[in-house]
């Protein structure tokens, strides 16, 4: 039992966001059994409340052209606007502080200054190439849903990326997808009823890429977790 243990913690440490993949395909039985396994996680009364569509070949390629296209359209911030809102209004102390850390600690590894804003752009328009990954997944949620539905669609996509990692697979989960969801509904046929949740890559990580060696650091128990006795 303890040798599964840490076989299980080992697959929980080593799941990353990886922004560079090979080009090696991802065989369908291998999506599907991941998806599988992923479908076990818990959901209030059973519900399940997770879509999923899986892109490749062709339609990912299609889909990343028009991706790009928007995100590089001059008028962007007035044509494309999120569905939902993903980070805060307001901005505080400790949490503007870790993301500001994992920016400058990317932008330092790739060596772009503080400023550089056209290099900026290129390393974020990477989102939409899928980081080089075969394999984009895209979930969506029916828009009746409430909160609780959307914390059960976390686990599952938790589940999603442990399930990879154990087949040593990884991925990359992207809310960047969301100010785009109009262009994603048109190229993947989605249903008015349907809200885009993110989007994610998945595949094999580019272990020679600059990029994949970003780790991020996180706050040990004792700063987050209270015992109560």
């Amino acid at each position: 039992m303890r040798e599964s243990v840490n076989g299980i913690d080992a697959v929980l440490k080593s799941r990353r966001s990886i922004r560079a993949f090979l080009p090696t395909p991802v065989a369908r039985a291998e999506i599907e059994a991941i998806l599988e396994a992923a479908s076990r996680a818990p959901s209030g009364t059973n519900i399940q409340p997770w879509k999923v569509y899986v892109v490749t070949g062709q339609t990912l390629g299609q889909l990343s052209q028009a991706l790009l296209a928007a995100y590089d359209d001059p008028q962007r911030d007035s044509l494309y606007q999120e569905d939902y809102r993903y980070y805060p209004r307001e901005w505080v102390s400790p949490y503007i502080d870790r993301r500001r850390k994992i920016g400058w600690d990317l932008y330092g590894l790739l060596g772009i200054e503080k400023g550089d804003k056209a290099k900026m752009h290129a390393q974020h328009a990477r989102n939409y190439a899928f980081f080089g990954a075969p394999v984009g997944l895209f979930f969506t949620i029916d828009r009746i849903m409430e909160q609780g539905s959307w914390l059960d669609y976390g686990m599952f996509l938790e589940a999603i990326m442990i399930a990879a990692r154990g087949r040593g697979l990884d991925t990359c989960p992207q809310a960047a997808f969301t100010p785009f969801h109009r262009v994603i509904a048109s190229h993947l046929d989605l249903p008015d009823e349907e809200q885009l949740v993110c989007g994610m890559s998945l595949g094999w990580a580019d272990q020679a890429a600059r990029v994949n060696q970003l780790r991020t650091e996180r706050e040990p128990v004792e700063r987050f977790a209270k015992f109560l006795e």
